[in-house]
């Protein structure tokens, strides 16, 4: 009913790009903090196809900044998660991204997929344990803004790497944390995921694995390469 193994007791879902449309918010955020900060240092801009899914989709904002700048050969200070936005560091910029987040996200809007919907409703009705695995710092005000939090019964994100210590995907850290909060083992989770980093987590984790393509392209191959058992387009294909 819900095109996973017999196996697989418990479903840890990525937020952005699985549950919610949010990547596209996130994709918009990095494309237009890093355009201001590369156009003042004379490089090209930001690609928000080949850039956003290669060096920073699916990561902590650190990370993501970190990854990137280091294949531009730009090198930063790392400065502090209490940065404000202008600070030219690590986290001075992570934080300038996430501001741009939280404006676009005040717009208001946002709905999930209907389709992911239905998927999580489905899963509850079969049994299936649900968590919501994901490295926004954002995720809780999402999930409940968006009425899915009724759907999952645990959250591992950007709030929880800080306070634990956790290292972010592709590290399978978070994923191991939910499972465990959860009472499953990773064997018998299955976990969704449309950002390599987080396919290659889930993989790393000995997680079950659904690759989930919104991108199109070669972006269903290279999740596959990393490591998904199977991939679709959307949730809907698997009920």
């Amino acid at each position: 009913m819900l095109g996973l193994p017999d196996h697989v007791t418990a479903c840890l879902f990525d937020l952005d790009g699985v549950l919610t449309p949010t990547a596209v918010i996130h994709n918009k955020a990095w494309t237009a903090m890093f355009d201001e900060f590369l156009k003042a240092k004379g490089q090209p801009e930001f690609d928000p196809v080949h850039d956003y899914n290669d060096y920073v989709d699916g990561k902590p904002r650190e990370a993501g900044v970190r990854d990137f700048l280091a294949s531009r050969g730009i090198s930063l200070p790392e400065g502090t998660p209490d940065d404000p936005p202008e600070a030219e560091t690590i986290w001075g910029l992570g934080n300038r991204k996430n501001a741009r987040v939280l404006e676009l996200l005040a717009e208001g809007g946002l709905e999930p997929y209907p389709t992911s919907v239905t998927y999580l409703q489905r899963a509850r009705e079969a049994g299936l344990r649900t968590a919501v695995v994901s490295s926004s710092a954002n995720t809780l005000q999402v999930v409940t803004s968006t009425g899915i939090d009724r759907y999952l019964e645990t959250r591992v994100d950007g709030v929880t790497i800080r306070e634990r210590g956790l290292k972010g995907k592709p590290a399978p850290d978070t994923f191991l944390e939910a499972a465990r909060e959860l009472g499953v083992e990773p064997a018998n989770a299955a976990v969704f995921e449309d950002a390599l980093a987080g396919v290659a987590a889930g993989r790393a984790g000995g997680f079950y694995v659904v690759g989930v393509d919104r991108v199109g392209g070669k972006h269903a191959a290279d999740l596959a390469r990393d490591g998904a058992d199977t991939v679709v387009a959307d949730l809907g294909e698997l009920l």
